[in-house]
């Protein structure tokens, strides 16, 4: 199998932003997250968190909340429909991948 060559500089490559994952109790999956690794936590309520480590971001989320999901940072986001105003402040469209798994596209946070 031959790799395909890359459609764009290395500049203008999309920023992976954060993977979110399930947790039941958000206030205990923080503090779990903070004992064992270092990271800052950017925003917490009961329904998500988001946790900053060096090379992206974790978001901890309630069950039925916010679906499970990889969310990628690209200024075509809007291109696929009307963005929603985020909580803290991003703005971003959920979509699914051919295989049925949630992607966030979120719009440059300077936009």
């Amino acid at each position: 199998m031959t790799a395909n060559p890359d459609p764009m500089p290395i500049g203008e490559l999309d920023a992976l932003h954060h993977v979110a994952i399930e947790a039941e109790d958000i206030a205990a999956a923080v503090e779990w997250y903070r004992k064992t690794f270092r990271c800052d936590v950017t925003y917490q309520d009961d329904t998500w968190a988001m946790l900053k480590f060096a090379n992206m971001s974790l978001a901890l989320v309630t069950p039925g909340q916010h679906p499970m999901h990889i969310g990628f940072v690209t200024p075509e986001a809007e291109s696929y429909g009307e963005l929603k105003t985020h909580r803290d402040g991003t703005k971003s469209i959920y979509i699914s991948d051919p295989t049925g798994n949630a992607v966030e596209l979120l719009a440059p946070i300077n936009v």
